[in-house]
This record gives structure tokens, sequence and C-alpha cells, in this order.
């Protein structure tokens, strides 16, 4: 190996948190880890890889964890200032760690995102998406694993798995230390309109996960003390901890590296450099980059459509040693892709206090109350109200309807008194794309991810339930500045469908290219393949909420499959 890929290397980063009152050292410096034999292999640094990581290493497993970006929350060391604005200056924070800075990331990436590698929003970084969202967290109904996981992964499958999840990253929907609950203006408006008007129960839903049919409440975040929290800073300060743990970042996996239907490790690219770093005898691959990379390094390895892989052994993108015979072909890799159809509605209220959050230069008094006491509005991420609802249609088909309050207006309308409600459509819907490869072969959603369920019904449901919510718009005091209040069924459809600003958008949250029965088996395995696992949001369902914590719910349960397959079992604490 090159001298200078293995100095490289050996630039360990030194993890520290004093605002989370600990101090936590990298594992040991491995200056030959691309030489070592690995018991697991994990790709992608987001929230099921770490989780995934972190399991596999406390079974005692040696285990690399690959992650193609680079540093993101303070503890993850780097070039702090680099990522943050210099009122952050003395602290040990980046803009990650400030909830309320977090649409500065989707303004400009901060070197977060994926950028050029990926035709689409995600997060590149240590922590993935989980890195870059708002961090909302809410726990799914027990019906979506009822109705749109296989066996094996029911509600109460799934019942160990989010214990262990919820007692190491704790929901809460009290973000600001002084117990405070600021910016509520939007948060009363929504409440006379959908509680007062419409009749939908206002409850905590910290408490009452199943219930997702005509509620309203506070938003649920995944924070820890007015910070962001996630995987990143609990299960991978654990596994940090461990020298049979590794984490290498700014390090890209070009493919798996198999024989036939064993994986025999990775290829990676390092300075311009391809290496292959190896699995032991019983060694174990587990690609955690995503719905959208996950399913392209399977087709980069061998294992997909046939005419895909047509397409990248004549460019010479498959690895030379693999022989059409080799090939698996399945027309499931990257089929099924999920993300929800969103609306954004502006509000406008002579009761409303329109805030909106600034990265360079916030109100002193916010400034303050966030250095000093981790207190304020900057200790979340703008979502003040949140609600859902349900409708079972005379196909049979349940549907599900979220609808999210942000503290400012959106695009043309952000005047002092405007807020934005996003309306989401979730679980139960049809319409589905497919993850695809450009001239580039970079991986992107295919163009028929919205609205294009063969019956046509998707866009219906979501234009009958944004009807349904406006019959009771005129009594709140709110008035809709986009879309008319009096506007037909047929007009709401017509709008939600045509691409502006306000509607169509991506809203990231991409799942389902790699089901569970199709892509791989119940234990996550590739089909065709024996020690080839997928764990992340390409094997995830549609489910009724932001996926956050079900995708790290899913990869727990995972990470119990898979440790019994390697004949090991799960820690309990």
């Amino acid at each position: 190996m090159p001298m200078t890929v293995i100095m490289h290397q050996l630039m360990k980063t030194l993890f520290f948190a004093t605002a989370f009152g600990f101090i936590v050292r990298a594992a040991p410096i491995c200056s030959n880890w691309t030489e070592k034999i690995w018991d697991v292999i994990i790709v992608g640094a987001g929230p099921a890889g770490i989780i995934v990581a972190d399991r596999m290493s406390e079974a005692g497993l040696s285990t690399l964890l690959i992650e193609a970006g680079g540093p993101s929350f303070g503890i993850t060391g780097g070039d702090l200032d680099s990522r943050r604005p210099s009122w952050l200056n003395g602290t040990d924070l980046t803009r990650v760690d400030v909830p309320g800075l977090y649409k500065s990331i989707f303004a400009d990436g901060g070197n977060l995102t994926c950028g050029k590698s990926l035709n689409a929003y995600g997060g590149c970084t240590i922590g993935g998406s989980s890195a870059i969202n708002a961090g909302m967290y809410f726990v799914p109904p027990a019906s979506d694993f009822e109705l749109y996981f296989p066996d094996g992964w029911k509600a109460e499958d799934m019942k160990p798995a989010l214990g262990r999840l919820l007692e190491r990253n704790i929901p809460t929907n009290i973000t600001s230390q002084d117990g405070i609950r600021y910016l509520q203006s939007g948060y009363d408006a929504a409440r006379k309109w959908i509680v007062n008007g419409l009749g939908f129960a206002e409850m905590d839903l910290t408490a009452q996960p199943d219930y997702k049919t005509e509620v309203f409440g506070h938003p649920v975040y995944d924070y820890t003390n007015g910070q962001r929290g996630g995987p990143v800073v609990t299960y991978l300060q654990s596994a940090l901890r461990r020298e049979n743990f590794d984490l290498q970042m700014n390090t890209r996996v070009v493919r798996v590296d198999r024989e036939r239907s064993r994986a025999t490790g990775v290829i990676i690219s390092l300075n311009g450099v391809e290496l292959a770093v190896k699995l032991s005898e019983a060694g174990r691959v587990i690609l955690s980059g995503g719905a959208l990379f996950s399913p392209s390094l399977l087709m980069y390895s061998g294992i997909g459509s046939p005419d895909v892989l047509s397409t990248l052994r004549d460019a010479r993108k498959l690895s030379p040693a693999l022989s059409n015979r080799d090939w698996i072909n399945s027309t499931y890799i990257g089929a099924g892709l999920f993300d929800n159809p969103n609306t954004f509605i502006e509000l406008e209220s002579d009761t409303v206090e329109s805030y909106t959050y600034s990265y360079v230069q916030p109100p002193l008094d916010d400034r303050q109350l966030y250095i000093q006491q981790r207190s304020g509005p900057y200790t979340f991420a703008s979502q003040t109200a949140v609600f859902w609802d349900a409708t079972t249609h005379q196909n049979g088909a349940v549907v599900g309807f979220q609808g999210t309050v942000d503290s400012s207006g959106f695009g043309e309308y952000m005047s002092s008194k405007t807020i934005t409600l996003n309306v989401y459509g979730t679980s139960g819907l049809k319409s589905r794309g497919h993850v695809v490869l450009d001239h580039n072969f970079i991986p992107g959603p295919s163009g028929d991810v919205y609205y294009s369920d063969p019956a046509g019904q998707d866009a219906k449901y979501i234009a009958d339930f944004i009807y349904k919510i406006f019959q009771r718009l005129p009594g709140s005091g709110l008035t809709s500045l986009n879309i008319p209040q009096n506007s037909t069924k047929a007009d709401i459809e017509k709008y939600i469908t045509a691409w502006s600003t306000y509607a169509r958008g991506q809203v990231n949250h991409w799942s389902s290219s790699c089901e569970i029965g199709k892509c791989v088996d119940v234990n996550t395995k590739v089909i065709g393949m024996e020690n080839l696992h997928v764990v992340d949001s390409s094997i995830v369902p549609p489910l009724t909420v932001n996926p956050q914590l079900g995708i790290m719910a899913v990869a727990e349960r995972a990470s119990e499959m898979i440790l019994r397959l390697a004949g090991k079992s799960m820690s309990v604490h």
C-alpha cells in the first residue's frame, strides 16, 4: 500500500462531547485497517448503520464501519469552524448540533450532504440523514407493523427492539431546557382549526403512539439536552469505546467484492486508488447506505435487473472477475422506491407571529438563551404542531395523512403573520418509483415516485383530506394564501399534482427500494447471497410517521437476526 494512503488512514479523529458530559476517545488506531480481516463490514454510518455497527461490535465481532462523508456533530471532530456560524465559536457545537439551524443545511448543504454523488438530497456524513433532518421522532403505530411488515417483523416481534431503542434515544416534546414551549402562536391557531373546528383529539403523542386517526399535538424530537440527538451521540459513542470497532470516514465503497453467492469483502476508493478490504471466513457485509445508495451498490456488485447490469458491464463498471453467469438477476433491486408526496399550504392570521431562523445572526436574546441555557427557539427545528388522520376507502385501502405546522411562511409568502402547513400522504399509498443510474451512473429516483399509482387514487385520497380540513378553516381565523379555501376536490387534486414551489417537492423520506421478501429475506439477507445484508430505509415500507425512529428500530431488530445467523446473542442491558 502506498505510504500516502497509510498516512491518510492514520489520521483518526479524537471524539469529544463536553456538552453531553463525557469524553470519548476513538478506538485504537489500526494503521493497516485495509489489510485487516473483518468479521463485519458495514457500509454507511447513517441511523441504521451506526446501530448495527454498535450491536455487532458489542457481540465481540471485529467491526468496520465505512462512511463516504466526513464529520458532522461537534463530537465527530474535524474543523468545527467550517461547519458552524461565528456565533457558535468558543463552543463544541456545529450547525448539526443546534436544532434551529437544520434549515441552513437544506439551503447550502454545508459539506454534509451527498452533492454530486447522489441525484437527490441526502446525508453523506457521520449520522447520515439523522444529522441533517429536523429530527422528528415518532414511534410508528403498531398497525404499521401489522399491515405492512412480513411475519417476523410484526408489532409483537418489534417490541424488544423498540424497547432497546427508546431506552437509549428518548423521545421528547419539550426541547427547551427551561421547560418553556416557544413560538406557540402557530400551535394555538392550528389547535383552534384542527381540534376545536374538526374535533381532532389533542394528546401527548409520546404517550399514545398508536393513535394516528384525528389526533393533534406537539411534535416529538430525538434531541438531548437542547441539542440534536440520534445514534451519533448514543450508539456510536459506545461502539467507539471498543477495540474491535473501527470507523473510517471520507472513504467511498465502490462495490461488494464477491465470489458467486459469497461476499468476500468490499472494494473501496482511497485517493483515487481502489483497494480490497476482506471479510473473515464467516464474515458478513451489511449495506446501510440508504434507499438510493444501497440498491446502486448492489447493482455495481452484479446484483440487479439484467438490463442495468448489461449497461454497467458495457461501461466497465462491474468487477472484471465477474462473468455474466455470476450475475444475480433481480428486478426487485431498487424497485418500489417511496417518498411522501407533500404539499405546502401557506396560512395567514392576525393571531400568528411568524419566526424565521437565522444562521448568521439570530436575535441576541435567542442566541444567548441557546448558548448559555440550551433554551429558546433554537432548541427545536421550527415545527410547532403536528396532526394525523387516516381513512379506509371502499376498496379496503387504509391511507394515512400527516400535517406539520412550521413557524414561518415559505416561498412568496413570508410575512410576519404567515405560517406553513406541510401535508404528507403517508402509509397505504400505492405510488412507487425505482432507483435509477444516470448517464454518469449516479443513483437517484425515477420520475414516477409521486402520484403514479395505476388507479390514480393517491392524489384523490390526499385531495379529499385537504378538502376535509378546509371545511373548518374559515372559523379558525386562518386564511389559505396559495390554495383557495373554497376549492373543490378536483381543484385541490389538480393543484397538488402539478409541480410548483408548493407541490410535488421531494420530502426525502426515501424508503422501500429493497423490500423484505423480494430483495432481501426475512433476515435482511440479499436473496441469492449467503452473507450480504441490507439494513436501512431500503427495507422499510412507507410508514405513517416520519421514518427516522422506524428505521432505527428496524436496525435494532435486524441486528438480532444477523447475530442469530452468526451464532451470537444480543446483549440486553
